[in-house]
């Protein structure tokens, strides 16, 4: 399985686009959000080699326009996509989507594709649903900015199999979050086993460093043009 980081707050490399968001390609056609803006998402797809037409299916996280915002740029160039996204979205935005791909709502955890679940929603007020692969013995997480609090959605992983988590990837949502709450939420990431840590997006300076200091070498820079093959 191979994960490409497509948009993010932070390019790793000088030909692509950074841009305020988050989105990853999941395998060849599985989108998971689509970050701010449909030009810097097809700018870095066609800068990495990626067919954005080949996209049958979208995964949207929540609904904030960081995540949200190129959808209309991948379903201009397919009909035939389905987006998955939580039942709590506006009934706006779905009827909008259903005009150009097939909507699936999100409640419960569920299988998407052979080895890849979401969480279904997670949290009150400001609904979110995250991605797990199930890869071997182990699971990956990837989530759009962990609103409801990311060891809650690892907690929720974890009910796809009871495996260790194998790796972490996304926002955390610990922008404006103390030190001191930060080191607890790493000590639950060691409670839960998870072995790697790719942050990005909302996660935040504070939060990133000290991740980087607990995990050293399973620490994992990400941004725009990361390719994970797990």
């Amino acid at each position: 399985m191979r994960i490409t980081v497509v948009y993010d707050n932070r390019s790793l490399y000088p030909h692509l686009a950074p841009g305020w968001g988050f989105s990853c390609l999941v395998g060849q056609d599985l989108l998971f959000d689509t970050g701010g803006d449909s030009r810097r998402l097809l700018f870095n797809m066609e800068k990495m080699g990626i067919n954005p037409g080949g996209i049958k299916t979208v995964v949207l996280s929540h609904a904030h326009g960081d995540h949200t915002g190129g959808l209309g740029g991948i379903l201009a160039l397919n009909r035939e996509t389905t987006v998955y996204m939580p039942r709590s979205f506006p009934a706006s935005f779905k009827a909008q989507v259903r005009v150009h791909a097939r909507v699936m709502e999100v409640q419960e955890l569920m299988e998407i594709a052979r080895g890849i679940y979401t969480t279904g929603e997670i949290g009150r007020g400001l609904v979110e649903q995250s991605l797990v692969l199930t890869t071997g013995q182990d699971l990956v997480v990837i989530t759009g900015c962990a609103h409801p609090g990311i060891v809650s959605i690892l907690e929720r992983a974890k009910e796809v199999a009871s495996s260790d988590i194998y790796l972490v990837l996304g926002g955390f949502h610990l922008g404006s979050v103390s030190k001191a709450r930060i080191a607890n939420i790493i000590s639950d990431f060691l409670r839960l086993g998870v072995q790697k840590v790719a942050p990005c997006h909302c996660t935040g300076e504070q939060a990133t460093e000290m991740f980087a200091t607990e995990y050293g070498e399973d620490f994992m820079e990400n941004g725009v043009g990361k390719v994970l093959e797990i």
